[in-house]
């Protein structure tokens, strides 16, 4: 290789790392502006001020704010969602897997509301919690009706009651103070609206958490 050709690969490693950079610093940005309860009306100019770029930087990374958002909610909740996997998925019944998952995102946007309210303003217009855990619920749900646990006229109407309920759930946890039993209480209705008899729903939502797996290579041992 010559020296001209390293020099060259050189300076596209530079250029594609300082575009990593700059990528990412408009995601944290867009981040900080969307975990504030006005952060539903954040514009690209708003992340380009943050961030400290122009627009037109913006839009060497990003199509417009859909596009953004979609990045967003992959960042702040693919680590997450896999962490909640790993940890549902040691739980043999499906009630007890979804009952699980809906108070693990609970009680995180209580212990951390910046990340509850990016959650609820990147909702507002786009897919519920994001598509990667949107799939995780249904997929739950039929699994669900598959072992005759839950029962429910199809998969989709069983997710939506999940998502709807939850981010609905969230929103008054983070604007009201329902009480520390909320989630365990929103969690035991959504069993029950999925056809949990409401004894059982009532049990399986106040059992202890399991500690959440972090390391993906957990989840097959």
């Amino acid at each position: 290789m010559t020296r001209k050709s390293v020099d060259a690969e050189r300076r596209a490693e530079i250029g594609r790392a300082r575009r990593a950079r700059t990528r990412a610093k408009i995601i944290a940005s867009a981040f900080a502006l969307f975990g504030s309860e006005e952060g539903l009306f954040t514009r690209v100019e708003d992340v380009a001020d943050r961030a400290g770029i122009t627009r037109a930087t913006f839009y060497n990374h990003f199509n417009d704010m859909a596009d953004l958002r979609e990045a967003v909610t992959y960042e702040v909740t693919h680590d997450f969602l896999v962490a909640v996997i790993n940890t549902v998925l040691m739980l043999e019944d499906q009630r007890e897997r979804a009952s699980a998952a809906i108070r693990f995102y609970l009680n995180k946007a209580r212990e951390d509301p910046q990340w509850g309210w990016s959650m609820i303003n990147l909702s507002a217009n786009g897919i519920i919690f994001g598509a990667e855990t949107t799939r995780q619920a249904e997929q739950t749900v039929v699994d669900g009706m598959e072992d005759g646990r839950l029962d429910v006229p199809n998969s989709r109407i069983g997710r939506d009651m999940i998502m709807g309920t939850a981010l609905a759930a969230l929103t008054s946890m983070l604007r009201e103070d329902p009480g520390p039993d909320y989630p365990v209480q929103v969690t035991a209705q959504i069993l029950i609206g999925l056809g949990v008899e409401a004894g059982i729903a009532g049990e399986i939502a106040r059992r202890p958490l399991p500690p959440l797996i972090q390391d993906p290579k957990l989840d097959q041992v």
